[in-house]
């Protein structure tokens, strides 16, 4: 049996972090590890609450920053697979188990998980069926996705890049050149929150817009200022 850390990056998280707790309160994951990166709401509140009543739980603190954090979260892991789970996704029953089936090939060093929105409206399927259907085309997934990766593969490749943007995107692509990855069938949960407060479309076309500068070369850096001016 596999032994997995799960590792949730926060910053101001208290809307969404009691459901994605709550949802790995019943799990047998070998350890939880919340990464804060410096909360001023409640978050840290609610986990710490969390890992008083979970005995492998615990909360620390890191530099902001989701990929300094993640790579924080690592360190400090003790497992042979690492999950990287954003706060306001939900993974699904016996999770554990799907990653250790998914891990049980040799050659497999890492995968991430379908997603689908926590909103039942027609935008919410039609972008999460993109989402699927492009990352199993490309073997490209991003954070939403849950990403796990076997440890040894994810020290050998230096873990996340400590980028303000797309670091989920850039460790994915790097990933699946050290070896295979699985594109699970199995889905999160995540918040439609985003997608819902700018609206669905132009939120498209923003990530779209993103993606195609970060193709073609654009700085993260950069691409973070502009995300930040048009959010």
């Amino acid at each position: 049996m596999t032994t997995i850390s799960v590792i949730i990056p926060t910053l101001n998280e208290e809307r969404s972090l009691s459901g994605t707790l709550a949802c790995l309160s019943e799990s047998t994951f070998t350890e939880i590890l919340i990464v804060d990166g410096g909360s001023t709401d409640g978050t840290l509140r609610l986990a710490q609450e969390f890992c008083a009543r979970t005995s492998n739980a615990r909360v620390i603190t890191a530099p902001q920053g989701r990929a300094r954090q993640m790579n924080e979260g690592a360190k400090s892991s003790q497992s042979e697979t690492l999950l990287f789970l954003h706060a306001d996704t939900q993974l699904p029953a016996r999770a554990e188990r799907i990653i250790e089936r998914a891990l049980a090939k040799p050659t497999v060093v890492g995968g991430r998980f379908n997603v689908r929105f926590d909103s039942p409206s027609i935008w919410g399927r039609v972008i999460s069926s993109l989402m699927n259907h492009r990352s199993r085309l490309t073997g490209i997934a991003t954070g939403d996705q849950a990403l796990f990766a076997r440890r040894q593969v994810f020290e050998l490749l230096g873990g996340f890049s400590e980028i303000p943007l797309m670091e989920d995107i850039e460790f994915s692509t790097r990933l699946q050149q050290a070896g295979r990855t699985v594109a699970l069938r199995d889905s999160v949960v995540t918040s439609f929150g985003r997608w819902g407060t700018q609206g669905p479309l132009r939120t498209i076309l923003l990530m779209w817009s993103l993606r195609f500068l970060y193709w073609a070369g654009v700085s993260p850096h950069r691409l973070a200022r502009v995300y930040r001016l048009v959010r």
